[in-house]
């Protein structure tokens, strides 16, 4: 059964909104949503990282260490609230924010701290930081409600069938274990054997080794599934999952017969065009209630 998702009404959000924005297209999502409520967003593009597109306006660009320049910025520009959305592909090297006149060193014993535990440690060190100045940090998905995941269901026309549900259990519980460890958000079940994690390379990287080990014959059966979920400890107003177009095009690609992703904390980056290229490559995505876990076991 497809699931016809009812629009959401994003919440009124007092003050001028600044989007840091990364890789992908949820910054975009976000400003678009933001003009359609008569706001004046601010884009500022995380160097070596924002796409093209974010540039076309009217923006602002820091480097990803470059905290006492944002201060700055939205200091200068009235900003009240804070969205970080996008991606990231490249580590903080932090040397660069001992450059004298960044205004970094009282966050940067945070961050270095921070930085062993994993991207979800980090996250939280630099939303405090940011909240430490009087902003406040939002969510996309408290801008653009629609992007979550509806509640458990299945979103395209075809439906998992035993196979599936078998590769899916064994996928979400190996997410679930990375995910307490701050790994990543992802993993991939092949014949009910977990055969790939997601770590820093990302999730479409790591379909893309799927994809290698089956023309390399290192996976014999058919078929599997790819699981996304957040981390047990997730950090929601920065880094949720999310799938896209890139990420059902490389699930066919590795041969994969569907996509679990958790409801309500995961987002969906184009839904109608997400959806419609799952129906044309005959995969299945499909909802699912993560189950509560503290710890890797």
């Amino acid at each position: 059964m497809t699931v016809t998702t009812t629009a959401k009404v994003p919440p009124a959000i007092s003050g001028r909104t600044a989007i840091v924005a990364g890789n992908g297209q949820l910054p975009l999502a976000v400003a678009e949503s933001l003009r359609k409520q008569g706001a004046d967003p601010l884009m500022i593009a995380i160097k070596g990282e924002a796409e093209p597109s974010i540039y076309q306006g009217k923006h602002a660009e820091i480097s990803i260490v470059e905290l006492g320049g944002l201060v700055k910025i939205l200091k200068a520009e009235g900003i009240a609230n804070v969205v970080l959305a996008g991606g990231v592909r490249h580590r903080p090297e932090f040397r660069h924010a001992l450059r004298p006149g960044n205004g970094n060193l009282v966050a940067l014993y945070r961050f270095l701290r921070a930085f062993r535990l994993g991207d979800d440690g980090l996250l939280r060190a630099v939303i405090a930081t940011i909240e430490s100045y009087g902003f406040r940090v939002v969510g996309a998905h408290e801008i653009v409600p629609d992007i979550l995941t509806p509640e458990p269901s299945t979103l395209t026309r075809k439906q998992p069938d035993q196979d599936s549900i078998a590769n899916m259990q064994a996928a979400r519980r190996a997410a679930a274990a990375i995910g307490a460890l701050d790994i990543g958000q992802g993993a991939v079940a092949v014949g009910g054997r977990v055969v790939a994690l997601e770590g820093v390379e990302g999730t479409d990287a790591m379909l893309q080794r799927v994809a290698e080990l089956r023309l390399a014959k290192r996976i014999h059966s058919t078929g599997g599934v790819l699981v996304k979920c957040a981390k047990p400890q997730q950090e929601v107003r920065a880094d949720l999952p999310a799938i896209g177009i890139s990420t059902i095009e490389n699930a066919a690609k590795a041969g994969l017969k569907g996509i679990a992703i958790e409801s309500g904390r995961t987002l969906i980056l184009g839904y109608e065009e997400t959806i419609k290229a799952a129906n044309e490559a005959g995969l299945f995505v499909e909802t699912f209630v993560q189950e509560t876990r503290t710890d890797a076991s």
